[in-house]
Formats: structure tokens, C-alpha cells, sequence
């Protein structure tokens, strides 16, 4: 077993001066330090256009553009390598897993993925120069795997493939995008109907009304259906699946088999969370171990976040930090069950 953390990063203020300071946190951390030896050992599959990135985000996320430039002036970088980085656009994707079950008032979310990848970051970010407040993990830095915002809409995704990819946002980037700035789950269905997506994945999203939207979304197009399990394949678009898909329908077999109709949100994020149950992952070393499991509650304005199995959950209530109150966690501790390194933990990580 392997002790991680994830640290708690706050903060109020523009995007600009949020980019800055995170920025600053990440200068000599293992987190910068590996990401920029991988670059040197693995050719990136996309490309990189300053200008065209900068009218994308201009379409649909601006104000993320001066994050970025933070970024640039705390770390002296030029844009490409900002771009490259923390960016979010064009970039390649591994396969990974995850699984997502939501009731009438909650949404609870286990996030499977390489060991090496995982940044150690669970931010709370109010901006004061637009956009809404958004709680949750953060991938690729500026990025969101999942998530809820201050107007109870609570968001999370799935991978289906990385064929025939697009010009376009990766999922974390749009992850991003649909919490800062969509209010509703009708909202956020049109935004991921639009925007451009460089992978296929599907987009899970539920509001405080209680019902739930699943966007199955590619470079090709998204079709929308309404259902309270995810696991890693399209349903509607099915054309799309890959060709191995016995985890994601194990997987889903195990959330139908466990589930009842009075299920509460603790029931819930147990049968995620408990390593007995059949949809938690310890497969670190193929892309698809469960790392951690989050729980969102857009009626009460919480947010329950664990890191590792058979854990009770660390309560977050994000109404209260909204008004003021900041949060005295610092860092989130946790277990896995694997050997393999962490990117902000562990040196030369490859």
C-alpha cells in the first residue's frame, strides 16, 4: 500500500492572478519537474497554434485565456509551452476507466486512472472578474475531471476512446469550461453539443432539479440520453465503442446489481468507494485503478472527496466557503494499493 495526498488549493480572485499563483506553487515541484522530462522522451501527437488557441478560448472561455498568461508570467514560459502544458487543447489522451452513479440529489464519481498521471490537486476557485465558483479535483492543473459549481451543477466524465481524433478542447479543459460557465444541466448539454472535442468521451451532468443528462460527445458529433449509471462505453453511439469493453460492462453490471430505489447518497458513494463491491478498480498498472472517489450534492452545496478504498469521506460544504468561510483541510491523505509513482509526489517519474 502507497500513502498519497492531495493538497487543497483556494483562492479568490481574477483568473489572471489565480494563473500566477499557481504558477508560482508549481516552481520546483516534482509535478513541473516530471511533466517536463516526459516532454523530452515522447513526441507530442498534436500541434500547437497560438493564435487559434487563444480564438478558441475566446469563443468559449476567455477568461481562462488569463489564467494561462498567469501561468506564463509566474513561470517565465513563452505561450507555447503554456499551451502545451496546461492548455488543454489538441492534447493526446490515454485510455483510463472510471464509473459514475447519481440519484435525485446526488452525483458520485470514481476516478480510475495511471498513478503517474495524477497531480495531487482538489481546488476551490471563486472568480471575482466572471464565471461561477467551482469545487473539485483538478487535472492538468488548469483542467477538471470532476466537479460542482456555486450554482448546484455538478459535472464528471467518462473516457470511450481516443480514435480519430479532432481539433479541439480535452476533457478536463471542457470539464473546466461547463462548470465555470454553465448554470443548469440545459446549459451545460448545449455547450458540449458545441463546443469542439478532441476525444470522445461522455459528459455526465446533474443540477439541482435532479435530473440527469449523459452527453456521449466525440469530434464527430454528441447525442444526449438520460440515465443515472456511466461506465466506458457510448450507448446511443455505439458505432463509437471500442472493440474490449468487458471492464466498463462489468463494471456496470456491478452499480445495476447493487443498486435500490431508496438508495441514499452514503449508500451510494459506498458502493463506489468499497473495494468489495465490484466497481472499484486496483488495475493502477493498466490505466484504470480507482485513485479517488468524489460525491456532489447540488441541493445541500457539499462536496465529499476521498482518495483510496473503503474510506469514509472528508465533507466539504461549499455553501459556507462561498460566504467567506475558507476550509482548514490543507491536505487530503489516502492508500492505495499499488507501488507505482505519483507525478507530484515521486522524482523522475517517466
Amino acid at each position: 500500500m502507497k500513502q498519497i495526498y492531495s493538497d487543497i488549493i483556494q483562492f479568490r480572485g481574477s483568473h489572471y492572478e489565480f494563473g500566477k499563483m499557481q504558477g508560482e506553487l508549481l516552481q520546483d515541484s516534482f509535478t513541473l519537474e516530471n511533466r517536463q522530462k516526459q516532454w523530452k522522451i515522447r513526441r507530442p501527437r498534436f500541434d500547437l497554434n497560438v493564435k487559434e488557441a487563444k480564438e478558441v478560448f475566446g469563443m468559449f472561455a476567455p477568461r481562462i485565456w488569463e489564467e494561462l498568461k498567469g501561468f506564463q508570467e509566474a513561470l517565465n514560459w513563452t505561450m507555447e509551452e503554456v499551451l502545451q502544458e496546461f492548455g488543454g487543447y489538441r492534447l493526446e489522451y490515454k485510455k483510463s476507466g472510471c464509473s459514475i452513479f447519481t440519484g435525485s440529489d446526488y452525483l458520485i464519481r470514481n476516478y480510475d486512472y495511471h498513478p503517474k498521471t495524477y497531480e495531487g490537486r482538489y481546488t476551490i476557485y471563486q472568480p471575482d472578474d466572471g464565471g461561477y465558483a467551482v469545487i473539485g479535483p483538478s487535472q492538468r492543473i488548469t483542467g477538471r475531471m470532476d466537479g460542482m459549481n456555486e450554482k448546484g451543477l455538478a459535472m464528471g466524465y467518462n473516457f470511450i476512446h481516443r480514435k480519430k481524433p479532432g481539433d479541439g478542447f480535452i476533457c478536463n479543459m471542457i470539464g473546466r469550461i461547463v462548470l465555470e460557465t454553465c448554470a443548469d444541466v440545459q446549459e451545460a448539454v448545449d455547450l458540449l453539443r458545441e463546443i469542439p472535442h478532441r476525444h470522445s468521451f461522455s459528459y455526465t451532468v446533474l443540477d439541482k432539479e435532479g435530473e440527469t443528462f449523459i452527453v456521449e460527445a466525440t469530434p464527430r458529433g454528441a447525442e444526449v440520453r438520460q440515465s443515472n449509471v456511466c461506465t466506458n462505453h457510448f450507448e446511443i453511439l455505439a458505432d463509437e465503442n471500442r472493440h474490449h469493453l468487458e471492464d466498463s460492462y462489468k463494471r456496470m453490471q456491478a452499480l445495476e446489481a447493487n443498486r435500490h430505489p431508496e438508495m441514499d447518497g452514503y449508500q451510494a458513494f459506498r458502493m463506489l468507494n468499497d473495494t468489495g463491491r465490484g466497481v472499484f478498480s486496483d488495475k493502477y498498472k493498466q490505466w484504470a485503478g480507482t485513485i479517488h472517489t468524489s460525491a456532489y450534492f447540488p441541493k445541500q452545496g457539499k462536496a465529499w472527496f476521498v482518495l483510496g478504498g473503503d474510506r469514509d469521506p472528508v465533507i466539504f460544504d461549499f455553501n459556507e466557503w462561498l460566504e467567506g468561510k475558507n476550509t482548514s483541510v490543507k491536505r487530503l491523505l489516502g492508500w492505495v494499493d499499488t507501488e507505482l509513482p505519483f507525478v507530484h509526489m515521486d522524482a523522475n517519474v517517466r
